[in-house]
């Protein structure tokens, strides 16, 4: 009944800060800024200045402010109202799962809130994992998708969505049955000395690149292979077939039957987490509080 992005500028001008507006919107600065550029845009008015005392609205920006708190109360009131005529209305939490990025670390989260949320139904859809069009899957968080549980430190993702953090996965190696390392329990980086080691292409994960560089400087005995930017279940048969070790993580152990996954020695790894859309309505706001609480931890 309104546009959505009104609650960010409210909330900016309220903090007179995008970082503390992000922080209550459980936003990161830059989504908050894209929000607000996406606002004037639409709008063609400038509504927010920076000065030495913070963010503050323009004089059109007051206006607004002002309007807009009564369009929203209004508005809320109204569907809560129409809400009470017919009852709790339901809605569905869409989350999509991949073989890649399965909804089981979802499904356990909602088990332990889903009291809290008795007017919510999950859809699972499933989508596939496929390097060429990963992109425009992530581009439909908040349109098909309301959440997708993925591990994500690619530039280009975070562009296209929110993450909140749920841990991380330590990066292993995963070797063909019958290669010489299969048998190992754990590996040194210098059992890889002499193997090719396949991995995502430099320059969208900053965290694969400080291990590439790692690598590199410390040990060029290990024949680097770009993977592309993302994995999909061809990278892993070419793994397979060619008998190179894949750059892994123990997430995804099981993905390939003729390869086995083996911890290495090292410090590396890689955030997972719930990734939401960049501009979220209010109840996938309600959701993330709810699994802040649940976990007992901020975003």
């Amino acid at each position: 009944m309104y546009n959505h992005l009104l609650k960010t500028f409210i909330c900016v001008v309220d903090c007179g800060s995008l970082n503390k507006a992000a922080e209550r919107l459980f936003l990161t600065p830059t989504a908050v800024m894209k929000q607000m550029n996406l606002l004037e845009k639409q709008l063609n008015l400038k509504l927010i200045q920076r000065t030495n005392r913070g963010i503050l609205a323009t004089k059109c920006g007051q206006s607004l402010y002002r309007d807009a708190k009564f369009i929203i109360a209004y508005s809320e009131d109204a569907i809560e109202r129409a809400r009470e005529l017919q009852g709790m209305e339901s809605k569905t939490i869409r989350v999509g799962t991949s073989m890649l990025n399965p909804c089981k670390v979802f499904m356990d989260i909602w088990f332990r809130i889903s009291d809290a949320f008795p007017q919510f139904k999950i859809q699972i859809i499933p989508f596939e994992d496929d390097h060429r069009g990963i992109l425009s899957v992530i581009e439909k968080i908040g349109r098909d998708f309301d959440f997708i549980v993925g591990v994500c430190g690619s530039i280009q993702w975070l562009n296209r969505c929110n993450m909140y953090p749920l841990g991380t996965y330590k990066k292993c190696v995963a070797v063909p049955l019958g290669h010489r390392l299969a048998s190992r329990k754990r590996l040194k980086i210098t059992d890889l000395y002499g193997e090719t080691l396949m991995m995502v292409r430099r320059g969208d994960s900053p965290l694969n690149d400080f291990l590439r560089n790692d690598l590199e400087q410390n040990h060029p005995q290990i024949h680097i292979e770009d993977a592309g930017y993302f994995y999909d279940i061809e990278v892993f048969n070419r793994c397979a077939e060619t008998g190179n070790v894949l750059l892994n993580l123990e997430c995804w152990r099981d993905i390939h039957p003729s390869l086995v996954t083996i911890p290495v020695d090292w410090e590396y790894a890689i955030p997972y987490g719930l990734l939401y859309s960049l501009t979220p309505e209010k109840e996938i706001l309600e959701f993330i509080d709810a699994v802040e609480k649940s976990l007992g931890k901020k975003a």
